[in-house]
């Protein structure tokens, strides 16, 4: 790639990530996404127990040595490190109407980043695609969430077969509690749902559900030749059957919920994302719901 091509690259990222902010910012209205306050913080010190205390933060090593019981509190993180996984793997180059489900998938990063960005935050990721998995690492700069979408943006989905989901969560590291944000159409085998379940109990965890209409249902037109990007395989399916389009509709629908429930299982948030919706409203919707989880589980002690 020449040194001009990098330059639009650059520029059209930068362009994205302000048009995406000024959305976010009016819509949302200083929102910003914060780890899960609770057991999972970073450990403070020990105090005497108290009734209403969860008993599972009881420190059982000062208990034996003071003989009272003793819990042991948290300290909130005061800096955010969000770790995004970007599914940029062939089946993400597709696109039936407004936008690729790459396009949509480089405006959730764009969003989201920005939610999570404030002073000393720091922003990195591990990216999919049909070569392998690219790891960046994280940067505390005002201009990490740029750089990150710059780089996505020159990334082809184009076709082959690329590394799964849970290969890249692989590469997520367990030590300090942050944020991690999937963002994937989940198309690929599901080998990823113990690994996220291993780091949701340490890290808070958002999975962007990505999908486009044509994997939904099928339009009726006939004769209609359909290809996979991995396999490069390519088959004619008879559209015009009304008897098919509903099978492939039922089986679709059961894939997606299916496809929530592993996440839910997991211990992450789920976000449905269809390329021909209002990505911002249903951001709000999520965000709206989160709160709400959130408050509810501070009111219960966890």
């Amino acid at each position: 790639m020449s040194a001009s091509s990098l330059l639009t690259t650059g520029a059209r990222a930068k362009r994205l990530y302000l048009e995406v902010s000024a959305k976010v910012d009016g819509y949302l209205h200083g929102e910003h996404l914060g780890i899960q306050i609770g057991p999972g913080g970073d450990p403070a010190e020990a105090r005497l127990y108290a009734p209403g205390d969860d008993v599972r933060r009881m420190d059982w090593s000062v208990l034996a040595r003071t003989g009272e019981p003793h819990v042991r509190t948290t300290t909130a993180q005061r800096e955010l490190e969000t770790t995004f996984v970007v599914d940029l793997t062939p089946s993400m180059g597709l696109g039936s109407r407004r936008q690729l489900k790459k396009e949509l998938a480089l405006t959730v990063v764009a969003a989201l980043s920005h939610l999570a960005s404030g002073p000393g935050d720091r922003i990195g990721a591990v990216v999919l695609t049909r070569h392998g998995v690219r790891r960046l690492p994280s940067r505390t700069t005002a201009t990490a969430a740029p750089h990150l979408l710059s780089v996505l943006d020159r990334i082809d989905p184009g076709e082959g077969a690329g590394p799964s989901l849970g290969e890249a969560l692989q590469a997520v590291p367990l030590n300090r509690r942050g944020l991690l944000v999937v963002v994937s159409d989940l198309l690929g085998p599901r080998d990823w749902q113990k690994r996220m379940q291993l780091i949701a109990q340490r890290h808070d965890v958002i999975v962007a559900h990505l999908s486009d209409p044509v994997e939904l249902t099928l339009p009726s037109v006939g004769l209609l030749r359909v290809r996979d990007p991995e396999t490069g395989r390519s088959l004619d399916v008879p559209t015009g059957s009304r008897a098919l389009r509903e099978s492939y509709a039922r089986a679709a629908a059961a894939r997606q919920a299916s496809a929530a429930e592993a996440v839910r299982a997991a211990g992450a948030a789920y976000l449905p994302l269809s390329t021909d919706a209002d990505w911002l409203r249903e951001l709000s919707r999520f965000l709206t719901l989160r709160r709400r989880v959130r408050a509810a589980r501070r009111v219960a002690g966890r």
